[in-house]
């Protein structure tokens, strides 16, 4: 299991990145160009393939395991009426997840995807990013290792989910440190917050930025002073899977969020990801172009919890059914003329 000892660590970690197999990518390559089509006309779908190829290393990848993660945090920054709902609905969702209720639980089972429920520290909120750092060292190090230890070794797919009331606003701080820009050109309307509270937020964030900008050094300062536990623990994830080779699908805004200080760090480090979707909160578009993907859908969602990507997994299973399931021309004795 992976797990960061420290800040150094961590910054070992994102420094010292594996890549994929470019082996098994070539091999998939040559078996696409006998596949019984013409050339390119399955258009990204046969990017998929490839790319799943590479960081599973085999030239006919599969998803057999399928990991999703749903991990959940309180911020003090929601106490100033930044979102459109009470803290105290993070905490009823958790049930509803553990429960089997909730969109995230209806769409797993649809992508035939493993679902984990990681609630962290609820009873104790993080601190108001207006005023003070969001986390200590120690919890966000604990934040990043809850995430770390949901991804095991011999994952084919993974992607990661939140729960949080107010977590946009830290998105979107943490957004505009990593990539530039002010408050209002990061700042959405989250769950649909009104006009007066739209300003709330903004201000929140732009106070965050000037108290926490001249110390926001690494990543992990980034983190620890403007995210969020639930936001921390799937960077953590999403680090540990790259560490490991395992594939990613990125979910929504907060979740692209919680890694704009590691891709800011290290443009390389979103080359495991697919974004599975562009969601409706208006900076994701932006966000995404910021870490260099392009996303497989958009459907206007914006509930995060991981749902966007659990629709995406059907896409990829659909990518890999027809890298796997089609006849060759020799196979079909078809002609290799289309």
């Amino acid at each position: 299991m992976i797990r960061f000892a420290d800040p150094a660590a961590f910054a070992e970690a994102l420094a010292s990145l594996l890549t994929a197999n470019q082996a098994a990518i070539e091999a998939a390559a040559a078996r696409q160009a006998q596949l019984t089509k013409p050339a390119g006309s399955l258009g990204r779908l046969e990017e998929i393939a490839l790319f799943l190829a590479g960081w599973q290393g085999r030239e006919r990848p599969r998803l057999e395991m399928v990991r999703a993660a749903v991990f959940a945090g309180n911020h003090g920054v929601a106490a100033r009426g930044v979102s459109a709902f009470p803290a105290d609905v993070t905490a009823q969702m958790v049930a509803n997840f553990r429960a089997g209720g909730a969109a995230i639980n209806a769409l797993a089972r649809a992508a035939g995807a493993e679902l984990a429920v990681v609630p962290l520290d609820l009873d104790r909120p993080t601190g108001d990013i207006a005023v003070e750092p969001a986390m200590s060292e120690a919890e966000c190090l604990a934040a990043l290792n809850a995430g770390a230890a949901v991804v095991a070794p011999r994952t084919d797919l993974l992607f990661v989910g939140e729960m949080g009331i107010a977590n946009t606003t830290p998105a979107a701080a943490l957004c505009a440190q990593a990539f530039g820009g002010d408050a209002e050109a990061w700042v959405g309307t989250g769950t649909g917050i009104d006009q007066p509270g739209l300003a709330r937020k903004m201000e929140a964030v732009a106070l965050a930025l000037a108290l926490h900008g001249p110390f926001c050094t690494s990543p992990f300062e980034t983190l620890r002073r403007l995210g969020g536990r639930e936001i921390a623990a799937m960077a953590g994830a999403i680090l540990a899977a790259r560490l490991l080779r395992v594939p990613v699908l990125l979910d929504g805004y907060i979740c692209c969020a919680a890694i704009a200080p590691l891709a800011a760090a290290n443009p390389a480090f979103t080359q495991h990801c697919l974004a599975a979707h562009c969601s409706a909160e208006a900076a994701h578009d932006r966000l995404l172009g910021h870490v260099g993907l392009e996303p497989l859908l958009r459907l206007g969602m914006r509930l995060g919890e991981g749902t966007g990507a659990a629709v995406a997994v059907q896409l990829v299973r659909a990518a890999l059914a027809a890298h796997d399931g089609m006849a060759t021309f020799a196979e079909a004795a078809v002609a290799q003329a289309l």
